[in-house]
């Protein structure tokens, strides 16, 4: 007994104390079996056996806790961390810790962070293009080298044409260039012609400008986006559906003649367009219209291009040639005196940002005539002018000082300029026509009173 007591204490510490209480379990499981064997159960070893058994739990016990704490301290010196419950929340994550617990990881994320759930790749990992794997089931030998890639564009139906191509055409009649269209980025397929009809049929319900621009789309588009017979289609559907488009706009057969005569001009539908329909047409508008286009030709022959078939844009026209329209229409309305008239006539030259000119014009004129007739009639236009908001505050002040500016040169050609400008000024202020602010930066003439000649020229003061 002492020898094995020897051996076994030579091991570690701990080794030992576990050695001897197992040996003291062996030999209390023998005393037990003897007791069994004999089946002499006294009181006194009752009791003895009762407390064996209770020893043996707690060096049982023990034992287990002993391990316990072992596990955690060899643990606790490789992190360097005390030691936590292991039922407390702390220390259930740190079991589902994926992190090495060895003490040999460096603490970075694996695979550099490419890896796990829904990533893709590394940060700044470039994709390029793989090879066929010739052991992939699909892999098609006949196909290779023959496969093509583009972006494919789906053809417009006719609903979503005229949806598509409306607000394109809107924004052109913005900005003008027919550089801008993205008709290349849509697939019209069998429906190309369409968009010339639906682009006529947007100028007709707008201005003279709009028509205009729409021309030189048309001959900008003819050849490049739009053939010969794309466009000659499109006119001829226009001219079926003039019944249905002089509905909203009455003068449709009119501009639809000229948009015919201004594309042949152009050279975007052949000259031998209007010869198809001679004595083949019962509409009695699309006769009107053609015989519109006839006529122009016909007059025009030697010019190339009917240029001013819409007349010229509004800003695009030549200031020369506006100060002439308006003069023109000054000089109309004085003989006519009809108001609407002028009115509409000022609304198509489309240069709300030059009415000011209309406004010195106006002055100009009262102050060159004989009478009071122009005076009465031009107040009476500056008046409807201002009360329908067709010329502004702005533009009016700018006319009237541009009048006072001026107002020492024009009194060398009319010498009563000074007082038939006060009078006019006046009676402006008078139907509201101009402010009072205005009127009161009207030059005014200072008249020098003199005492008697005998004072030798001394001015009274």
């Amino acid at each position: 007994m002492a020898t094995e007591i020897e051996a076994w204490s030579t091991g570690p510490q701990n080794d030992g104390v576990f050695s001897l209480e197992q040996k003291q379990d062996e030999e209390d499981s023998d005393d037990l079996n003897e007791l069994e064997v004999n089946g002499n159960w006294t009181p006194q070893e009752k009791a003895l056996h009762e407390a064996r058994l209770k020893a043996k739990a707690k060096r049982h016990l023990r034992k287990s806790s002993s391990r316990d704490s072992t596990r955690d301290s060899l643990s606790d010196s490789v992190s360097g961390e005390p030691s936590t419950d292991p039922h407390s929340p702390k220390a259930k994550a740190a079991v589902n810790d994926r992190k090495s617990r060895t003490g040999k990881g460096r603490g970075l994320p694996k695979k550099g962070g490419a890896g796990g759930k829904g990533v893709w790749g590394a940060a700044g990992m470039v994709y390029e293009l793989e090879e066929p794997d010739t052991d992939d089931p699909n892999y098609d030998e006949s196909a290779q080298g023959d496969t093509v890639y583009a972006t494919v564009v789906p053809e417009l139906d006719e609903r979503e044409l005229e949806k598509t191509i409306n607000p394109i055409v809107q924004e052109y009649f913005e900005h003008g260039d027919t550089k801008e269209m993205l008709l290349k980025e849509l697939n019209l397929g069998h429906h190309k012609f369409e968009f010339s009809s639906l682009a006529v049929s947007l100028s007709l319900e707008g201005k003279a400008s709009h028509r205009e621009l729409t021309s030189r789309l048309l001959s900008d588009l003819s050849g490049k986006v739009l053939s010969e017979s794309d466009m000659s289609r499109a006119f001829d559907k226009m001219l079926k559906e003039l019944p249905d488009l002089i509905l909203d706009t009455p003068d449709a057969p009119q501009m639809l003649g000229q948009f015919i005569a201004r594309a042949i001009a152009d050279h975007a539908i052949p000259m031998s367009f209007l010869d198809c329909y001679k004595g083949k047409v019962d509409c009695d508008h699309a006769r009107a219209a053609l015989d519109r286009a006839s006529v122009l030709l016909s007059m025009k022959r030697e010019i190339m291009r009917l240029d001013n078939v819409w007349g010229v844009g509004g800003g695009q026209r030549p200031v020369k040639h506006l100060i002439k329209e308006m003069n023109l229409l000054l000089k109309e309305y004085l003989v006519s005196g009809e108001l609407s008239e002028a009115e509409r006539c000022l609304r198509d030259l489309e240069v709300p940002h030059f009415h000011h000119e209309l406004v010195y014009e106006a002055v100009v004129m009262v102050l060159e005539s004989t009478g009071d007739t122009a005076l009465q009639m031009m107040v009476k236009l500056l008046k409807v002018f201002w009360q329908t908001g067709l010329i502004t505050l702005d533009q009016m002040n700018r006319g009237f000082q541009r009048v006072y500016d001026e107002l020492p040169e024009i009194s060398l050609d009319v010498p009563h300029a000074q007082s038939i400008m006060e009078t006019f000024v006046d009676l402006c202020h008078q139907e509201q026509v101009i402010t009072k602010q205005l009127r009161d930066s009207c030059p005014t003439r200072g008249r020098k009173r003199f005492v008697s000649e005998g004072d030798g020229g001394l001015v009274k003061s």
